[in-house]
Order: structure tokens, then C-alpha cells, then sequence
């Protein structure tokens, strides 16, 4: 097998990879939730007030950041607090702050 095929594979590895990561960023919840947690850990309960995501919701889009392993959590006593462990994941959120979120400057129209 030549190097060429072997840089195919991984390329198409990687490939797979963003895409699932992107498809995963592509719900507005699981965007907000991945924002939130980008500025540090944070309980349940902070997370569903700070964004207004009713329980139901919130629980549904959190599992799906967790089976992608974009987020971990620990329990303390009856609270379960999630912090992002996926540095991708992280690195993308703040290309995406600076992109959107941020004030722009120079461009006053």
C-alpha cells in the first residue's frame, strides 16, 4: 500500500469526523449548550436557566453530546455538572464566537 492510499484513508477518517462533529453543532441547542460550556463547567440546572431549554430538551441534546463524547460530567451530591471535553469541539466553538459573536470592528454600516 503506497502513501498516497494511506493519506486517502485518513483524510477520509477526518473527514468523517468533522462532518459527524458538524452535524452534532448543527442544532441550535447543542450549539448553546457547547457555548455555555465553553466558558467553564456548569450544572444542569444553571444551563437550563441560562438558556431557557425546557427539561425534556435539555436532556435529550446533553446525551447527544454525550454519546458523541463532546462533554463529561461528574455528579456532586444531586447536582451533575458538564464540562466540553472534546479540544475539537472547543476549538471549533471559538472560531464560531469570533465569526459571530463578537463586536466587529472597522465596519460601522
Amino acid at each position: 500500500m503506497d502513501t498516497t492510499t494511506l493519506d486517502l484513508e485518513k483524510m477520509q477518517t477526518a473527514a468523517g469526523n468533522a462532518c459527524r462533529l458538524m452535524k452534532v453543532l448543527s442544532n441550535p441547542d447543542r450549539l448553546m449548550l457547547l457555548c455555555q460550556l465553553s466558558q467553564g463547567e456548569k450544572r444542569v440546572g444553571e444551563l437550563e436557566a441560562s438558556l431557557g431549554i425546557v427539561q425534556p430538551t435539555l436532556s435529550q441534546q446533553l446525551t447527544v453530546l454525550r454519546d458523541e463524547a463532546l462533554v463529561t460530567t461528574r455528579r456532586e451530591g444531586k447536582n451533575i455538572y458538564y464540562q466540553i471535553a472534546s479540544p475539537q469541539a472547543l476549538a471549533v466553538m471559538t472560531v464560531l464566537f469570533e465569526q459571530f459573536c463578537e463586536p466587529q470592528t472597522g465596519d460601522n454600516s
